[in-house]
């Protein structure tokens, strides 16, 4: 299963996403949508395989700074690692008198939410035949901190409202830039996690 997912599809393909079927030979958007059509394909026979857990571990450093590392995830039903491990410091600002030694948590959930959406975006456009030219997205999320700083317990901890604004450059119109961007919200993994409850537990051993 794994050599089947990994392996790559160099041919130029024809490809089918429900009512888009087009030719992908003058396309390079750097996503092989081939190999992963071929490995969807492949786990409909295998559902277990596509069960994957993600893991990461954070150790405090000082203060509010603390550093988060990932490289181990388990997949495809099989241990695997990235190919490196990656590092991500997170601390708070000077005007919550911290050191600023990094993004705030609540700023890299923007961070992952903005790289997921353009990840999907740069997937469909390939599977769709548009060639990309540029991609930014910009994001804004609103927050009352007078709930987690305990003032008033009926203002909620999180963000009120997440704002995402894509500029894109295509060779698409308007409405097929927008199609691009619904789909990959329609299939993004963050977005999901961010717009629905997702059960998390908290224990101390």
């Amino acid at each position: 299963m794994m050599q089947n997912f990994r392996r790559l599809n160099d041919e130029r393909l024809t490809v089918s996403e429900g009512d888009h079927t087009m030719s992908m030979t003058s396309v390079n958007n750097g996503v092989n949508v081939g190999a992963l059509l071929a490995a969807r394909e492949a786990l409909k026979a295998a559902p277990q395989a596509a069960k994957f857990t993600w893991r990461a571990s954070c150790k405090w450093k000082n203060g509010t700074h603390s550093v988060s590392t990932v490289q181990g995830f388990h997949g495809l039903g099989q241990e695997n690692s990235h190919k490196t491990e990656f590092t991500f410091e997170a601390d708070h600002p000077e005007v919550f008198a911290s050191e600023d030694l990094g993004a705030t948590p609540v700023e890299l959930v923007l961070c992952g939410l903005a790289s997921c959406l353009t990840a999907g975006v740069a997937a469909v456009a390939q599977n769709r035949g548009v060639q990309l030219r540029s991609v930014e997205a910009k994001l804004e999320g609103s927050m009352d901190i007078q709930g987690i700083l305990g003032i008033d317990s009926d203002v909620r901890n999180g963000y009120d409202d997440i704002k995402v604004t894509f500029n894109i450059d295509a060779d698409a119109s308007k409405a097929e830039i927008e199609a691009i961007v619904a789909q990959s919200q329609k299939r993004s993994a963050v977005y999901d996690i961010v717009t629905n409850p997702t059960n998390v537990t908290v224990e101390v051993v």
